[in-house]
């Protein structure tokens, strides 16, 4: 393990080497992503693209179980590596290069991806007359047309950012990363020296579940789970889980800095990661019936649920990287190849995913589910190995 030490800019580790451990975790939790989606229209009882599928209180419980840690940890990771990147181009090729690497798939999917898949939902499921794709994606899609008197929603226009909102987050927060750094310069009146912090123990830990708890809890006093806003007529937010996920960006940004992956004792991610396999076990065992707990509003039950919440946050993302940072699996060509595509992966996932359970409606909830999973994930990948083979392609993807 390298020997972290300090610079001007903070703790760091000895070798600017890349994890890989944390490439190999960031692979995991994109395939997670990609199992998530596959789980959407069999589990929870949520809108999405296909719907008239049996439903399954397992996988139900499996989707609010990913709900719980899943971006969070995505966000955690994908923030580790800003600091780094920061310094190594300086202000304006770092905001540059922000702007292609998220900003451009941002547009290009919105404009591709995502209104292929509404225009789907549309045809099947809205009742109205057929129309061309060219016609939906202005009239419908772009909201040039006149709103329906019976429009069905979810919302108009169809104009959305779907799964990128991810994208689009990770972009606004990457700027406001930027923002922070020049004011610090600006204020920083001599030379600066950051010193190695202790290392976050268990009573950290708590706090910050407390912390996260609490944020939660707020929110969703006016934000129920799953209640969406343009924010500024274009970010689009989930708050009900804009503390956790927000919080996991910032400590990404402070654990580079302080070297904090690097120290952390494996001891306390094990006993984390027990009790965060512990919470998921619980999570199923009362399936179904947490589901009022998940709610919103100001009641015992959503306070006990944010806190239940925060807590499977904070122990399964400390307990992940500890296990992936301790299995100490060394890189090969292929988890190389697959750690590069896998940002690709997110992008391109969803249309395959879709496609797949379109095919597969009729089956058994379990069974469909399986099926787009192990199918969905193999093409997803596929796909982005091949997509950034296109000239041009890989500069951004």
């Amino acid at each position: 393990m390298n020997t972290p030490v300090v610079t001007d800019h903070g703790v760091r580790r000895a070798s600017e080497a890349r994890l890989p451990w944390l490439d190999h975790l960031r692979i995991a939790v994109t395939v997670l992503v990609v199992v998530h989606h596959a789980a959407q229209p069999y589990g929870p009882d949520d809108w999405w693209y296909v719907q008239s599928h049996p439903r399954s209180d397992a996988l139900a419980t499996l989707s609010a179980l990913d709900g719980t840690f899943a971006m969070s940890l995505f966000f955690f990771v994908s923030a580790y590596f800003v600091p780094s990147s920061y310094q190594r181009h300086g202000v304006w090729a770092f905001a540059k290069g922000r702007l292609r690497r998220l900003g451009i798939p941002l547009v290009v999917g919105a404009l591709t991806i995502v209104p292929g898949l509404m225009y789907a939902y549309y045809v099947h499921y809205r009742g109205y007359q057929p129309i061309s794709y060219a016609h939906y994606f202005t009239d419908v899609y772009l909201g040039v047309g006149d709103k329906p008197d019976d429009w069905s929603g979810p919302s108009w226009p169809d104009l959305q950012f779907a799964h990128l909102w991810f994208v689009q987050n990770l972009l606004v927060y990457s700027m406001l990363y930027l923002l922070c750094r020049q004011a610090a310069r600006l204020l920083r009146s001599g030379p600066h020296t950051s010193r190695p912090t202790r290392v976050p123990g268990h009573g950290a830990l708590v706090l910050l579940t407390l912390a996260l708890a609490t944020a939660t809890f707020a929110v969703r006093l006016r934000y129920r789970l799953d209640t969406w806003v343009p924010f500024l007529d274009f970010i689009q937010v989930e708050p009900a889980r804009l503390p956790l996920q927000a919080g996991y960006f910032v400590l990404g940004v402070l654990a580079h800095r302080f070297g904090w992956l690097e120290r952390f004792p494996a001891r306390s991610g094990w006993i984390w990661l027990v009790g965060g396999l512990v919470g998921a076990v619980v999570l199923f065992v009362v399936g179904p019936h947490a589901a009022c707990f998940a709610t919103g509003g100001a009641s015992w039950q959503s306070a006990l649920w944010a806190l239940y919440e925060s807590g499977l946050c904070v122990a399964l993302c400390t307990g992940l990287l500890t296990l992936f940072r301790e299995l100490r699996m060394a890189p090969g060509p292929v988890s190389r190849e697959l750690s590069a595509g896998a940002y690709t992966v997110y992008i391109v996932h969803l249309p395959i995913v879709v496609a797949v359970q379109f095919a597969l409606v009729g089956l058994p909830a379990l069974g469909a589910w399986a099926a787009t999973a192990v199918f969905g994930t193999v093409m997803a990948f596929v796909a982005a190995a091949m997509v950034r083979r296109l000239p041009g392609f890989r500069s951004v993807l």
